[in-house]
């Protein structure tokens, strides 16, 4: 009897110590301690749903079907920005930049909560008329008219991204150096890239020989009358770094709130998610507004576009036009023909469809400053303002070099969804 207690007294024990900060009674419940995530609607973007279409040409245009071959795609659902980026979203970017330069001269800093780093302290307010900051400006013969400006060329941004795919081919690598126990090899794949990241405002003169636009070099950027007009003359790695940026303050603001884990990093939408956009749910018409022709049934020009010969402001527009002319298509996105035409983070191959997988498209290269031209080439996607009709087509593939500046190329930013549908929230 005696023997008896003990054993079960020994059994109570051990299931207790077992036992011991566990919830589950011995059922497969997965782990109670994840962090909470309740969606993401994030502010002047569109959802897109999942969806299918058909690139490439008909065969009524049988050249062109040697750099587009048809081919039935699918693509995730992900969310993308209404407008272009405007000049205005844009100085976002650039203040903050110009402010952390100014709090790291004037020593504003914080240490990380590891210790490891020291951090800009934001709360600081920056005295402007501070000495210290005196190289911010232009200074000496530099200076014009005697004015105070800021020297632009000094507006620097490192940002970094990761080379998964990179990663990927080099698993079987990574994969020994865990075996044998050698140093991880991760920070192989973490690339850095330091820029100057203020819009190349010269574009407007050297994209137009024998041409007056030195008006548009002047205030295009800086006047609050093209606020909310899309920036220009900002080059694929800018593009690059402007999406990196969003990224850190949107993870900064849902750190600060205690909101739970981060969503998924802003990025540029690949080449076909952006023809996938533009289509706005119409499969087979080749404009955003769901029609064969530019004009409507009273004879309105429907974008902003080069309509006949050299009849620029027909459509409304000398130049460019404010981000939300026009009517937004089947998804609710402007201008996703005319006005500017737009990077995507997709690399430019002549029979890229011959050979792309139909499932989420795409075509990744990052060509180093050294490497030839043909390696830099990046598709851009809807035409521009300078730009016949064909340009605007949502199946027009074009391209432009990855480290050149533009008057009619900007950029509007994606974000892949989270789950099947947004209707599963």
């Amino acid at each position: 009897m005696r023997n008896l207690l003990k054993l079960m007294l020994t059994i109570i024990v051990i299931s207790a110590i077992s036992s011991c900060g566990s919830k589950d009674d011995g059922q497969l419940v997965g782990v109670f301690d994840r962090p909470t995530w309740k969606g993401i609607n994030p502010y002047g973007m569109v959802y897109v749903p999942s969806g299918t279409l058909h690139i490439g040409v008909g065969d009524e245009d049988i050249n062109r079907t040697f750099v587009q071959r048809p081919k039935a795609i699918s693509i995730q659902g992900f969310y993308m920005d209404d407008t272009e980026i405007t000049n205005n979203e844009y100085r976002q970017f650039v203040y903050w930049v110009k402010d952390s330069m100014a709090h790291a001269m004037l020593d504003h800093f914080v240490e990380s909560e590891d210790g490891d780093e020291s951090l800009i302290d934001w709360e600081y307010e920056i005295d402007w008329e501070d000495e210290t900051l005196d190289e911010l400006y232009y200074d000496g013969n530099d200076k014009f008219a005697g004015k105070k400006e800021y020297d632009v060329s000094k507006f620097m941004f490192e940002y970094q991204w990761y080379d998964w795919k990179g990663a990927a081919a080099d698993n079987a690598d990574w994969q020994k150096v865990r075996r044998d126990g050698s140093p991880n090899s991760r920070n192989s794949f973490i690339h850095k890239e330091k820029l100057n990241i203020y819009p190349d405002t010269l574009c407007w003169i050297r994209d137009f020989s024998y041409s007056y636009n030195e008006p548009m070099t002047r205030n295009y950027f800086s006047h609050p009358a093209f606020d909310d007009y899309p920036t220009v003359g900002i080059n694929w790695k800018m593009a690059k770094a402007f999406t990196y940026w969003r990224t850190l303050i949107w993870d900064s603001y849902q750190s600060s709130r205690g909101d739970g884990i981060n969503s998924e990093d802003f990025r540029l939408p690949t080449e076909h998610e952006w023809e996938y956009a533009a289509r706005g749910g119409n499969e087979l018409s080749p404009y955003p507004w769901g029609s064969y022709y530019m004009r409507n049934a009273k004879g309105c020009l429907l974008a902003n576009f080069k309509p006949g010969r050299g009849n620029y402001p027909e459509d409304g527009g000398l130049y460019t036009v404010k981000a939300t002319a026009y009517f937004p298509n089947g998804y609710g996105l402007y201008n996703m023909a005319g006005n500017v035409s737009e990077w995507t983070s997709s690399a430019y191959h002549e029979n890229a469809y011959a050979f792309v997988h139909d499932l989420n498209p795409d075509i990744r290269y990052d060509a180093k400053d050294d490497e030839s031209e043909i390696h830099k080439r990046k598709v851009i996607r809807g035409g521009s303002w300078k730009d016949i009709g064909y340009f605007c087509q949502t199946g027009t593939r074009h391209w432009e070099f990855q480290d050149t500046t533009k008057s009619y190329v900007g950029f509007r930013c994606a974000l892949s969804f989270l789950g099947r549908s947004i209707n599963d929230f």
